[in-house]
Parts: C-alpha cells; structure tokens; sequence
C-alpha cells in the first residue's frame, strides 16, 4: 500500500471500520473481544468511542495501526480501510508509512508507553527524523515548538529530562507532544487527558481542537469521561462488550438515549458525601512543616546550584474516618507529599504516626508499620510486576507480614478482598496485561486494602476508571472507611470525585498550601483565584470551540 498524499482529494471516508471483530485466543478458550464493529471516520471530524473499562475501546483502536500483539490477538473478519486501502493484512512497510505519520495515537499510559532510557528531546524528535528527514537543529526546534504547545514549563530545559523527572500529567502531554510532531491526518487519543489536573486537560483539549481544524485533521477519541465527549465529538459510538449498541450525533445520543447501556452511562457519576467523622477522633498522622527539596546540580563537579522545593513547610493532621483531600495542577507537590508522609520519601519537618515520629524510626523497625500505612499509585500498570499473578501480587503484603496462618486461608483473604472491589475471585490466576486499565486500578487498590491498614494514601485512585467504576470505588472507600476507621489521604485533580469523599480540602500550588479548610467551604466559597479556577474548570468548562487558543503556560 503505497502511502497516501494528504493532499490527495477524499471522496469517501477517511478511515471506514466495517465488522471489525478480534479474538484473543483460540479454539474454546478464546475471547470475543471486539464483535461486528462499524463505523466511519470522515476528514476533519471527531468521533468518540465511550463505554466502560473493557468494553473494547481500545482494542478497537490499536487494530486501526495493526498494534495488537499477534498471534495471540487475531482478526477472525472485518476491514480497516483509510483513505480507501486496507490496513489489516498490509504489509510491515506500508504500516511503518502510516503509523505516527498519516495516523498517529496517544496512549493511555504515558510513563509504559515512553522509554525510560531516552531523553524527552530524542523520543519526541524521533518521529520527525524518521518521517520528515529534518537535520538534528531543525528537530530540536520543532520539539522544543512542540513541548511548549502542550504546556510543559520551561520546555528547554525538559529536553534532557528522563521520562521518570516528570509528573504524570507531564509525561502525558509529551505523548500529545509526540503524537501531533508530524501534524496526522487521523488522530487516535486514547484517554489522553486522564492524568491531566482539570485546568489543563481543558488546554490539551482547547489545543487539540484547533489543530484539528488548523490541518483538517480527524480525532478518533477514546474516554470514559462524558463531560469531555459532549464538548469534544460530532458523533459518538457506545460500546459494551465489545459491540457498538448505540451510535449517532452527539446531541440526539446524550439528550435521547435508545439503549439501556447508554442510559445507565449516562447517570453513572460519583454521588453522595463524605461520611461525617467524628470532630473528636483520635489523631492517626500530623506531620508540621514537612519540607522535600530536590538539589538542582551543575558542573563536572556535580555541585549543588539550587533547589526544587517539591514540599515546603506542609503541615496536616489527618484522624481516624476522616479524609484530606489534597488537589492542585500537576507538579504541586501532591504525590511528593504522600510520599513523604509515608517516609517513602526524604524530608525535613515532623511526621508522627500513632504517637511516633517517623523520622526517627530505623528503617528496620519500619517494616511493622508499613501494614498500617498503605498507598495505591496513580498508574496501576507501573506498579504491578507482569511477571506475577494477581493472587501472587494482591496476596504479597499477606506473605511479608505473615498474616495468614495457611495457603486457604491466604487464598481466601484475596478472594475476599477482590470481591469486594468488584473483581471476580476466579481471575486470580491472570496476569496484569490481560485486565483493563480499570480493573489494574481495582486490582492495585485490593493490595493495599488486604492487610486492612489504618492509614491509606490514594494517589489518583479513580483517575484511569470509567464513571460507573469510580462510583463504584467510591462508595467501596467510604465503607471500608466506616468499617475501619481508616484515615485517607486522597490525592487527585478529579474534584468531583474528591467532593464525594473528602470532608477536609488542601489546595497546593508550587509545593506549598494556598488554600484549605472543610469540603464545602472549598467548594462552595473559595477564596484565592488559584482554588477558582480550579473548581471553574472542574465544574463549569465552557464549550470547546475550534477557535480556541494555544495551551498557555
């Protein structure tokens, strides 16, 4: 297949999905992935593909750029045709000539999709070397353009960076970065704003429209979030179970949905409040003036010029039932925190847990307390060894602590605690590659809960879960909180989500807190401009125009 001119005149669409259906596996055992699929892309339009954690979204765009892994998955019917040549069964060159040219994807997972061992400048360059023959300087610029588009701060001085010294939300606008470099015909954007804080997914999002309609460019997006669908898509198509069951224009499938599935999307949003703590439980952790600084080092000599302050001088008390949420942009120093007070971190300042500060504890005698302090990580997939089963990694901390006396009773706490995240005991056998990004989530938090510890920090717990699971989650937090007492210490940019759980608010920019106090007076009366626009842009985002501007720093 000859790699096609964007320039060319399209009649037809650009990209057209006829019965598409994948299996992985064979034979008895294999799993319908994908069933019948249809739908078409025309150039310049945005369509969405929405429905839950496993509902075959993803599957469905990967086929599109032939990156499922074979011969485990398989196309057992169907066609891919963009600008009208088939892409399943095409040959590895004439791929290689469409894939991150003519058609380019953002994956979900920025820190398993980029490569730990290359420098930003090299992995965002790379695509333009290959694809466009520029010379190393004329790279380096248009990179340089690139970064500083899709708002990474001080992009000059992020070229030499490590995927590893960004936060999460910035190694996910350098996928963005990665994906626009050679300005597609077809963009895939799979979840691309799920590890964005809510004030620049709604840039990423601003930007990506008027790209789109700078270079006439098609959005095929993928989310769970329907807010971002109604703002985003002409057309959308609902998926469960791997089928399309209902699909149209934007407006007529959110204000008239046909199908029970859509329906039930529709309604699903984290609801309720916090349970109310008592005012007089006793205090779990206080830490005071907690202070992480990262030297900034220079020279052949490696000497120290200057600090990043992370954390500088956070105090917080948390105690037994009750939740601190802890929101603010990527790079806030919400997750150093965390870290910190779990002493997985170094710091300067007090932290005390159960009476004891931890700062004195030799590392030794750590081990005890880890049981009662746990934390679930933002990205799921990072966190779980491949390489072990889910028994295997939800049953660890079982094994480390010696809490069960006999292999059926070990089983059976991580059959309980699966259920009780909404896992099916019987995939305890599998592995984390063969779950969704949902159910890794799911799977990352039944490891925490199994050894029933008292202190729990969340760290984006719900930011790779669709409507109905986040629902789900927060509703199984709120209980395990009122079973055990538990203190959270709940970070996200999902202010939704933390208004359901949180029932105390610290609001952290640049390392330091600029706002705190109870969940309603943060919602309902904020006072700095900084803690306003966060919560505009959580719960009043204006339509996505196409005319909008570039990201601002």
């Amino acid at each position: 297949m000859p790699a096609a001119d964007s320039n060319t005149p399209q009649t037809g669409p650009l990209l057209e999905v006829r019965d598409l259906s994948v299996d992985f596996g064979a034979g008895a055992a294999a799993v319908h992935a994908v069933r019948k699929v249809s739908f078409t892309i025309a150039a310049g339009e945005t369509l969405a593909l929405v429905g839950e954690s496993g509902s075959g979204k993803s599957v469905t765009a990967l086929s599109v750029l032939q990156l499922l892994p074979y011969p485990m998955a398989r196309h057992p019917g169907g066609s891919i045709k963009f600008r009208g040549e088939e892409l399943i069964g095409a040959p590895a060159d004439a791929l290689r000539a469409v894939r991150g040219n003519r058609i380019a994807m953002i994956f979900q997972e920025p820190m398993t999709s980029l490569n730990p061992l290359h420098t930003i400048e090299r992995q965002v360059s790379e695509t333009l070397l290959l694809h466009k023959g520029l010379t190393r300087d004329a790279a380096r610029a248009r990179t340089l353009d690139l970064l500083t588009q899709v708002g990474i701060p001080e992009a000059a001085k992020r070229l030499d960076a490590y995927p590893h010294q960004l936060s999460g939300g910035q190694r996910q606008r350098v996928m963005i970065a990665m994906a626009l470099a050679n300005e597609p015909d077809l963009l895939i954007a799979d979840e691309p704003t799920t590890a964005l804080d809510v004030t620049i997914q709604a840039q990423i999002l601003k930007l990506l429209k008027t790209l789109q309609k700078r270079y006439g460019m098609a959005l095929l997006f993928i989310t769970h979030d329907l807010g971002i669908v109604r703002k985003m898509a002409d057309r959308v198509c609902v998926m469960s179970k791997g089928e399309i069951v209902e699909q149209g224009p934007v407006a007529q499938v959110f204000d008239q949905p046909s199908h029970t599935y859509t329906k039930h999307l529709l309604s699903a949003e984290p609801k309720g409040r916090p349970l109310a703590g008592a005012p007089d439980a006793p205090v779990v952790l206080a830490a005071g003036d907690v202070k992480v600084h990262f030297p900034i080092k220079r020279g052949l000599l490696r000497r120290t010029v200057s600090y990043i302050k992370a954390v500088d001088g956070v105090s917080i008390e948390l105690r037994a039932g009750h939740t601190v949420g802890v929101v603010g942009e990527s790079g806030s120093g919400k997750t150093t925190l965390g870290l910190a007070l779990l002493r997985l971190e170094r710091s300067e300042g007090t932290i005390r847990f159960d009476g004891r500060d931890l700062r004195t504890v030799p590392p030794h005698q750590l081990r005890p307390l880890r049981r009662e302090m746990q934390i679930v990580f933002q990205d799921p997939y990072g966190s779980l060894s491949p390489r072990m089963s889910i028994e295997q990694i939800v049953g660890e901390g079982l094994d480390v602590h010696g809490i069960a006396r006999n292999p059926a009773e070990r089983r059976q706490l991580v059959d309980d605690v699966l259920s009780e995240v909404g896992l099916d005991p019987s995939m305890r056998d599998r592995y984390p590659h063969e779950f969704s990004g949902g159910q890794r989530q799911r799977i990352a938090i039944a490891r925490a809960m199994v050894l029933k510890p008292r202190f729990v920090v969340l760290d984006e717990p719900t930011s790779a879960l669709d409507m109905s699971v986040q629902a789900q989650i927060v509703d199984l937090l709120r209980d395990l909180q009122a079973r055990h007492k538990l203190a959270y210490l709940f970070i996200s940019h999902d202010l939704k989500v933390v208004r359901a759980l949180a029932d105390e608010v610290m609001v952290m920019q640049g390392g330091v807190v600029v706002e705190r106090g109870t969940a309603r007076q943060i919602f309902e009366a904020p006072q700095t401009p900084y803690t306003k626009a966060l919560i505009a842009a959580a719960f009043n985002l204006e339509p996505i125009g196409a005319d909008a501007g570039v990201v601002a720093q």
